[in-house]
């Protein structure tokens, strides 16, 4: 038996509970991993509330961690017993003391990335790895908004986009979040408790407006985003932590420029095998190149991930939260 947090209705953070599990032996193509750090993102909540429906009950949670082979089933072909690996889109299941991981779903760590490091950056990190290389390959000179720039996403992202040679912009709700972000790479931060972010974007970029907005937030930021686009651009909606986006008309991207809109998710960029090696060992190797530099800012045990979640929802955390098991 393994503890777990499992939910057996959807809800606020104290569905949460830390429960008993029965784990058996890896089957064909399966790892047993036992964790060392999990991490914290926002789709959990999505999933815990009920915005994301989970498929049965009960039901758990995570997609993002790190730890150690404990035994490898049949068919496996690249780990073995003792590997130090990570995942960062494995079906759910993250939040266990051990779990099994299709094989395919794991990468191996290289030397110089500790497991807390990897739980913090496997999921944002490869996110981030799509944003800047792949849904908009983000070029030196480039001028790009991102919402939530002191988030766990944004934080890494600031910092890669930067090192592609953008110019970076950032929204944020407070004083403290933005000195963060602008410790992260982020040339620019807009406080929208205090500024019009269109306004501003249209100061910073003379009017010129933008090649790209990235918008994790979703429902607060989505119809101002189009706003700071240049005519036949992207916005790129990879997110909704302040709420569904409602229905659009087609139409008003036509008025507003023949806009082009993009909703990606990880699954999707990583779903092939050799897509994910390679994501991950451009995240691996920004990482260690130093250009990148992963903090993480909240720890918690994991059976106290009801009180994480609630942090979370409240916007009493910055950048990274992880999980030691």
């Amino acid at each position: 038996m393994v503890h777990a947090i499992r939910f057996h209705q959807t809800g606020a953070p104290d569905v949460l509970k830390w429960e008993e599990v029965e784990l058996g032996k890896p089957g064909p193509g399966e790892v047993r991993v036992r964790h060392t750090a999990v991490g914290l993102n926002y789709v959990d909540v999505y999933q815990r509330s009920g915005l994301y429906p989970a498929a049965s009950m009960p039901a758990s949670l995570g997609g993002e961690a790190a730890g150690v082979v404990e035994e490898v089933g049949p068919d496996v072909p690249e780990f073995k017993k003792g590997d130090r690996v990570a995942y960062g889109n494995a079906p759910v299941g993250g939040y266990s003391e051990a779990r099994l991981v299709p094989w395919h779903r794991l990468v191996k760590l290289p030397d110089g990335i500790s497991d807390k490091i990897a739980a913090a950056m496997m999921l944002k990190g490869l996110t981030t790895e799509y944003l800047v290389n792949r849904s908009y390959n983000i070029k030196a000179g480039d001028t790009v908004l991102f919402h939530a720039a002191a988030g766990g996403v944004g934080l890494i992202f600031g910092q890669w986009a930067k090192a592609k040679g953008a110019t970076v912009i950032g929204t944020v709700s407070s004083a403290e979040k933005a000195k963060l972000a602008r410790d992260h790479g982020f040339d620019h931060v807009i406080d929208y408790t205090k500024e019009d972010f269109v306004a501003r974007t249209g100061e910073i970029t003379k009017g010129a407006k933008l090649p790209a907005v990235y918008d994790g937030v979703g429902k607060d930021t989505f119809m101002k985003s189009l706003d700071c686009l240049r005519p036949a651009w992207f916005l790129i909606s990879f997110g909704q932590s302040s709420g569904r986006i409602p229905p659009l008309d087609t139409g008003v991207l036509a008025q507003k420029g023949s806009l082009y809109v993009q909703r990606p998710t990880l699954f999707t960029y990583a779903a092939k095998r050799e897509d994910l090696v390679a994501m991950a060992k451009n995240l691996f190797d920004v990482v260690l190149s130093g250009k990148v530099n992963i903090q993480v800012n909240q720890t918690y045990a994991l059976k106290d991930a009801a009180k994480a979640h609630a942090d979370l929802e409240g916007r009493r955390t910055t950048g990274s939260t992880v999980f030691i098991v």
